[in-house]
């Protein structure tokens, strides 16, 4: 059960959209290749709101920066948005892994892939994640999990144990629009995992974990062990 010594007791936190939009506003610039890649998303592609937002890709990029990661794991790719963010701060000779099963979005990936400095350093699979990576090779500096929510902690677990201490587990989409916040349905499978991972994340002694309301939310967990339970 969530802490009641979390709650706010006064609205100190609030989340006015203009406030996000004057926040990426005064944020670093983002590059004209991510400007393409968002718009040709929303033109083409459907759910377009799948791909992360300006101020999340800013952000995931100063994370990628800070840990000066040598391998990144996502599991994810949609267009590959957060996948060039999270490249951009990827340490000398590092690699960023990004996993995904569905094919049809191959081609935008690799044209906007190919135009980045980043290309030769991103190692695209095509499949399910728990049979990829196993055969990505650890330790995983920075892990970010953005696919099938009931997945979720599936996902976790089989990173932690390859992860380096200290690392980051990345976790998009935790909110859910919302319906974290209530009683799910029975049959709304996604949002009943989600609620269950982010109690776990929250209580599991293994990781230092924040869930921030960014966008539809972002958890950040850092690992301070990845021996398995």
């Amino acid at each position: 059960m969530p802490d009641p010594k979390n709650k706010l007791s006064t609205n100190s936190e609030g989340s006015d959209p203009n406030w996000f939009a004057y926040a990426t506003e005064h944020s670093e610039v983002i590059p004209d290749l991510l400007i393409e890649l968002e718009k040709e998303t929303h033109q083409k592609v459907l759910q377009p709101r799948m791909m992360s937002g300006r101020l999340q890709g800013r952000f995931l990029s100063l994370l990628s920066h800070l840990t000066q990661a040598k391998t990144i794991v996502e599991i994810g790719t949609f267009t590959g948005y957060a996948t060039l963010c999270l490249a951009e701060g990827l340490a000398e000779n590092g690699v960023l892994h990004t996993i995904d099963c569905n094919e049809e979005l191959v081609s935008i990936q690799e044209r906007y892939f190919k135009r980045s400095i980043y290309d030769s350093r991103i190692i695209r699979h095509i499949g399910f994640a728990l049979e990829v990576l196993p055969r990505i090779k650890g330790p995983f500096d920075i892990v970010f999990i953005d696919a099938d929510k009931e997945n979720y902690e599936a996902y976790f677990e089989a990173v932690l144990p390859k992860m380096r201490v200290g690392g980051l587990i990345l976790s998009d989409n935790v909110l859910w629009s919302g319906k974290v916040l209530h009683q799910a349905d029975p049959k709304d499978y996604n949002t009943l995992a989600l609620q269950k991972y982010n109690t776990k994340l929250r209580e599991d002694p293994r990781v230092q974990t924040i869930l921030l309301p960014l966008r539809d939310g972002l958890t950040l967990s850092r690992v301070l062990t990845n021996h398995v339970e």
